[in-house]
């Protein structure tokens, strides 16, 4: 079976160097830089719009930057596809399994078009670490949304490339599906496996080694998730509060538009100390407000993206639609 070698820990197998992309006059990505090293899980985090896909396509050579440099092991990957063809598995947001065709007949079929003669082995040993050698005869429009996913990282993995490439996996997929998926990410890594995926699931991105979290094209902040959720200042208190929405306003003012967020039923503000924490009670109890509790809390690293999302904003407030999607 055609193969590459895994990389080293510490070798940089893709660099991106203030890359920049645009379509007509909307600049969907914004001189970012980045490496990721050998064995790596990094995340790209952000909503949809963020730029997360044209950054991944650029990275897999199916875009060509418009400024700016990439490399997969050392290699131009929009110069010179076929390498890079070989160095990724690449799976997309719309990655197309054939109904009519069985998992096995897939997997072969995928197989084939990477050159590779030799797959059965190779097949054999993916059905058994994704759970599907026993439906292996069942047809792909016969599966449910988790199967068709394990068996569209398997048709992904046959050429066994050094690099996988992920655009949102999860996104529609039930929460016992997501959590099987996520392990079977975390075995291929523990095997060598460098990946690289895109993902709006903040929970998500604590899962990986370090991560970037981008918006508008641009890097708010890149490092491990606990370093980012550590290095902000003062503290972050966790109200309890009703009704949420209304004390949202309340607490803004009292706060700092740019301090206060909604996260389902509670707020999150923050102080420069945990004594602001009655001062806030007093403020929400004077207008009406009930307020059940309030703590303080480390952050998380919604908290840290909505954080560095205010600072790109001239009335240094988080979107609502941001709030949203976290609370959600």
């Amino acid at each position: 079976m055609t193969g590459h070698s895994r990389p080293a820990a510490d070798e940089a197998v893709v660099t991106v160097d203030a890359v920049e992309k645009s379509f007509g006059t909307t600049r969907a990505v914004d001189r970012i830089s980045f490496a990721v090293h050998g064995g790596e899980m990094f995340g790209v985090i952000g909503p949809d719009g963020a730029g997360k896909t044209t950054l991944l396509r650029l990275i897999c050579g199916l875009l060509r930057a418009d400024r700016g440099e990439i490399r997969v092991l050392g290699a131009n990957p929009f110069r010179e596809r076929r390498a890079a063809a070989g160095a990724i598995g690449y799976l997309s947001q719309r990655f197309s399994l054939y109904g009519d065709l069985s998992i096995d007949e897939n997997i072969e079929f995928f197989a084939r078009i990477h050159g590779v003669r030799n797959f059965r082995a190779g097949r054999d040993r993916l059905l058994g670490l994704t759970g599907l050698a026993k439906f292996r005869t069942r047809y792909a429009d016969k599966l449910s949304g988790g199967m068709k996913q394990k068996l569209a990282l398997a048709c992904t993995l046959i050429h066994q490339p050094p690099i996988l490439v992920l655009d949102e996996p999860t996104t529609g997929v039930d929460p016992v599906s997501r959590r099987e998926f996520w392990k079977l990410l975390a075995e291929f890594r523990n095997q060598g496996l460098t990946i690289l995926l895109a993902t709006p699931y903040l929970d998500e991105a604590e899962r990986c080694q370090r991560v970037a979290l981008v918006a508008r094209g641009q890097v708010l902040a890149l490092d491990r998730p606990a370093v980012l959720q550590a290095a902000g200042r003062g503290v972050l208190l966790e109200v309890l509060v009703s009704p949420a929405r209304a004390a949202l306003d309340v607490a803004r003012r009292h706060a700092g538009a740019d301090r206060v967020q909604l996260f389902g039923e509670r707020l999150h503000v923050k102080a420069d100390q945990a004594a602001h924490g009655a001062a806030l009670e007093q403020a929400l109890g004077a207008a009406g407000l009930v307020v059940e509790g309030w703590r303080v809390i480390p952050p998380s690293l919604e908290d840290v993206y909505i954080d560095r999302l205010a600072a790109l904003r001239p009335d240094g407030a988080a979107p609502v639609e941001v709030e949203k999607e976290q609370s959600s």
